[in-house]
């Protein structure tokens, strides 16, 4: 009898277990898929709020990081929101942002978590988003871009942490916007620097990153190396090598091009 009380809670234990990570992972699903309804329409107090309070949060994007909450907010309220809808939190007449957030692949590590609450818990995941954006030629003696409609494709490695209440929010956000086409044309045509990168930090630009990633971790279209997996391969259990992430031209040697990329350098 106590062998077969012990493997029940064995048992027990291991399905506790299992039904919390696959809880986890719904958990950060939803927020991401939350964050992305969010921007779809320009709320960016909402999306801030995402974000933890945690001194390591940032957002990554266009070759700057903006550090902690004060960063998140510099980017979404006081970039976007002012140059987007003109300042205010929600959309206005005729402009496009829709960000649609697919194929999401989630991971949870719960080696640095508390062991009752769960807390310090990290999730790292992987989605695509695909962009459709521009303004009505109604708006366009009124908007800042005129009229206008574009397409983007994008991949975010991101990670989230697990709060000492037991929510998730957003700790790393990483999103890397990797190419770019209008409607008229499509993208064979859109050079490097279509959208440009970050070139001055906060203070000296008032919206801008606290901080630059190297050049030679910028990516944009036509570059198409590989955005770093988060994961390892899952029959394998090995990475993907290096040389493999490059993006030489046609039959060009990968030593005599960019790094492969890294997400955290």
């Amino acid at each position: 009898m106590g062998d077969a009380i012990a493997k029940l809670e064995q048992t027990v234990e291991a399905l506790r277990k299992e039904v919390t990570r696959l809880s986890d992972q719904e958990e950060i699903r939803k927020i991401h898929y939350k964050y992305g309804y969010y921007i779809d329409k320009c709320l960016y107090e909402e999306v801030v709020e995402l974000f933890s309070e945690s001194p390591d949060a940032y957002v990554q994007f266009l070759g700057g990081r903006y550090r902690t909450k004060a960063g998140v907010r510099r980017l979404y309220v006081d970039r976007f929101a002012a140059f987007f809808v003109g300042g205010r939190n929600g959309p206005v007449h005729g402009f496009l942002l829709d960000h649609p957030q697919m194929q999401g692949i989630v991971d949870v590590d719960y080696s640095k978590a508390d062991s009752t609450t769960g807390a310090g818990a990290i999730g790292k995941a992987r989605f695509r988003a695909l962009m459709q954006a521009g303004v009505h030629v109604s708006q366009a003696a009124k908007h800042p871009r005129g009229v206008c409609q574009w397409f983007e494709g994008g991949l975010y490695e991101n990670e989230y942490i697990k709060e000492a209440d037991g929510s998730w929010r957003i700790l790393k956000l990483r999103y890397f916007p990797f190419w770019h086409g209008d409607v008229e044309h499509g993208w064979a045509y859109k050079v490097s620097g279509f959208v440009p990168f970050m070139s001055k930090t906060f203070p000296e630009d008032p919206i801008g990153p606290d901080e630059l990633v190297a050049e030679d971790q910028r990516m944009m279209w036509p570059d198409t190396r590989v955005v770093p997996f988060h994961y390892n391969h899952p029959v394998t259990g090995k990475p993907v090598d290096e040389v493999d992430m490059q993006a030489p031209k046609y039959k060009d040697d990968p030593a005599n091009y960019q790094p492969a990329l890294k997400l955290d350098v």
